[in-house]
């Protein structure tokens, strides 16, 4: 049952990333921010920054088709401008608009060879397509180039695990815990490689770390109440189980650890 689980749990993990959904530009997606931005740029209409940063905001609120035409804009202005093809990238990509995105991460990366960021967000797209040798080449180059981004150790981690290298994978969640320590994904991807290696006990400390930093992460619930209930502990594991399903109604697997603790 344990094998069964934690590889279903592994295959859900490769679907994940580790930051969310991060744009290049870390601009906030509120109505106040966007109307400021917009000022910046009828005041300077002819600056391609003002569009990327906006595009970056209209993202975040999720106005994609806003977002894909201040990027257009952004490098019509400036066809150099390669962060603002990656941004544009991202948006195609949660359009679900692949063959939009991979051409933009191709051109951002044609302009400037060195965008660890775009190989990274390139990596990405090819891992959730399932072509898992093209983003481990794109997280390793990214790596070469010294990033500092942890999402290309959690990523290339991901990976890993799903071909069963559970001890590089360990490896690389660590260094991706060095990068960003308080992102709790991290501690239940090197967790779950933990528990496929029959090591519960340091399993049991990642993910209670991951609980602690975030209790809002059903993922961090199941995964802790699956040690409790190794541990045949079934009052604590029906706790966390509870828990999990609380914090996602349709988490089916939760449900079933429940049924299987409760009294």
């Amino acid at each position: 049952m344990w094998l069964a689980m934690i590889g279903s749990l592994v295959l859900a993990g490769c679907r994940a990333d580790l930051s969310g959904r991060d744009l290049a530009d870390q601009a906030q997606g509120s109505y106040e921010n966007i109307a400021s931005l917009t000022n910046v740029i009828n005041n300077n209409p002819n600056g391609p920054a003002g569009y990327n940063v906006r595009g970056s905001a209209y993202g975040r609120a999720g106005r994609y088709k806003e977002a894909i035409t201040d990027f257009s804009t952004a490098v019509q202005l400036d066809p150099g401008f390669y962060a603002a093809y990656a941004n544009r990238a991202l948006i195609y990509r949660y359009m679900h608009d692949n063959v939009s995105a991979l051409g933009d991460y191709n051109r951002a990366l044609q302009i400037n060879p060195n965008y660890a960021a775009g190989y990274i967000g390139r990596g990405n797209m090819y891992r959730e397509a399932g072509q898992f040798d093209l983003a481990f080449n794109d997280y390793n180059r990214a790596i070469r180039l010294g990033t500092t981004d942890g999402r290309a150790w959690y990523n290339r981690a991901l990976i890993e695990q799903a071909r069963g290298q559970h001890t590089q994978a360990i490896t690389d969640f660590g260094a991706a815990m060095s990068r960003q320590p308080r992102v709790p994904m991290s501690y239940n991807g090197r967790g779950l490689s933990y528990i496929a290696l029959g090591d519960w006990e340091n399993a049991a400390d990642d993910f209670s770390i991951a609980v602690s930093l975030d209790p809002n992460i059903a993922e961090s619930w199941f995964n802790q109440a699956m040690v409790f209930e190794h541990q045949s502990d079934r009052a604590r594991a029906y706790q966390s189980y509870s828990r999990a399903w609380s914090l996602d109604r349709r988490y089916q697997a939760a449900r079933d650890g429940m049924r299987r603790t409760r009294g």
